[in-house]
């Protein structure tokens, strides 16, 4: 199965996002490190609750993967307690971290190839394409553009997608008409985000919406 994707409503939606919105400066971390955790704890959770977990790590001294795997196992889950289903996310950090400093850490898995990043990532415990993708792209900046709900909300709207598609159909779909741009990828995917939030929630707010003229969901005001 594959996906046939307009490039230029594509570039359009990506010029009127990036005029309204302007540069992202996403992902917000200070190190590759840092990113794997958000991207880890971000998942079914909003992401201010993502900044007070990490927070409660910093406070820790435990935003390294040593230092992170140091904690007893109750003690990460309750400095993750900001970022909901502690528990879950405290086993999958852990795997995470282990895996890391097992392969070297970022020095060493720079160097490996974006597929067999993904495949290895995928194997371990929690990590799904999302996570996988936001990982590749934010800590390694690799050209992968990430599927999140936010896009197949925002695309359905604008007709361009059914919505329903398999996620590495529309991965697939948005990298081949794009090209290989990490840059790009990382400042669309953030704008999806921000508009998502802004303006195409799941009660949409059509006033003053950018993508209005694009988009044949737009409600009349």
């Amino acid at each position: 199965m594959h996906v046939v994707l307009p490039p230029r409503r594509l570039r359009a939606v990506y010029r009127r996002l990036f005029a309204r919105y302007g540069p992202q400066h996403w992902w917000p971390a200070h190190t590759p490190f840092e990113v794997i955790v958000g991207a880890v704890l971000t998942q079914n959770t909003a992401w201010t609750n993502v900044e007070r977990a990490i927070t409660n790590l910093v406070q820790a001294g435990a935003l390294t993967p040593a230092a992170l795997l140091a904690l007893a196992p109750n003690e990460l889950a309750r400095r993750l307690q900001p970022s909901g289903y502690c528990n879950v996310k405290a086993r999958r950090l852990r795997a995470v971290c282990g895996w890391y400093l097992e392969q070297g850490e970022y020095s060493r898995l720079r160097r490996w190839s974006t597929q067999r990043l993904r495949d290895e990532l995928l194997e371990l415990h929690g990590v799904g394409p999302e996570t996988a993708d936001d990982i590749l792209l934010y800590a390694f900046d690799r050209p992968v553009f990430v599927i999140d709900a936010y896009t197949r909300r925002v695309f359905v709207r604008l007709g361009v997608i059914a919505g329903d598609e398999p996620y590495e159909v529309l991965r697939a779909g948005f990298e081949q008409v794009l090209g290989p741009d990490a840059a790009l990828f990382n400042e669309y995917h953030a704008l999806i985000v921000r508009h998502a939030k802004a303006n195409c929630r799941p009660r949409p707010s059509c006033t003053d919406c950018c993508l209005r003229r694009l988009c044949p969901a737009a409600v009349s005001p």
